[in-house]
């Protein structure tokens, strides 16, 4: 891991002196491996927060969320999630298919904790592991380059309220979304889709809906 830290982060803890504390923060926290200590953690969370980059080379940071056990430990060197439908940009998975550099973070607000994990991740549409993440377009895989515990001291503490409703669940209708009765998407809409709005009562605007969004409505 020789090249863990790149000449500008070299310059800045020169700067600061903390070049000495850096390499033995390396060799003390940054591990190519999930160990006993980490799979808790990660196995345990029901959302994480994805870097990706896209072919501009902006990094693009996307929440996940789903049920606890959202990312499974395949094994010490990798990790597995799955993609559920979104807003049909595929702005991550697509990222990823371009570019398999990623980058996820854990975070537990109510017991301030944090993982990070660096790692080459791929995208699979026949993956045994669909089966098992009812409603999943997607399943990914990454494969882990580095992972790290960093300090939890800012971090604040909030409290979990309750699970999106919109998490596909084993024999359970998942709620169809509200922003696709948007009026000005209803032409561009995927077939599958164009039933939604009647389903849900009809076309809104966006003003509308931007207003159900406020009121946590939707």
């Amino acid at each position: 891991m020789n090249d863990f830290f790149s000449p500008q982060q070299r310059q800045m803890q020169d700067e600061h002196d903390t070049r000495k504390l850096a390499d033995r923060l390396q060799q003390i926290i940054v591990e190519r491996h999930v160990n006993e200590q980490h799979q808790p953690f990660i196995e345990s969370r029901d959302f994480f927060f994805l870097t990706t980059i896209d072919h501009r080379g902006y990094p693009t940071c996307s929440y996940k969320g789903g049920n606890p056990g959202l990312v499974r430990v395949v094994n010490p060197g990798e990790l597995a999630f799955p993609s559920y439908d979104g807003n049909g940009m595929f702005l991550s998975m697509g990222n990823i298919q371009g570019n398999a550099k990623i980058g996820m973070l854990f975070i537990d607000f109510e017991t301030p904790h944090r993982i990070r994990v660096h790692g080459d991740a791929s995208t699979h549409s026949d993956d045994s592991l669909l089966a098992e993440y009812p409603g999943a377009e997607l399943i990914v895989r990454v494969k882990i380059s580095e992972l790290f515990i960093n300090c939890p001291r800012y971090i604040h503490r909030m409290s979990r309220i309750a699970s999106s409703s919109y998490v596909p669940q084993e024999d359970k209708e998942t709620p169809l979304p509200q922003w696709k009765r948007i009026d000005l998407l209803q032409d561009a809409l995927p077939a599958c889709d164009r039933h939604i709005a009647e389903r849900l009562g009809g076309i809104i605007t966006i003003e509308e809906y931007s207003d159900r969004v406020v009121k946590s409505d939707d």
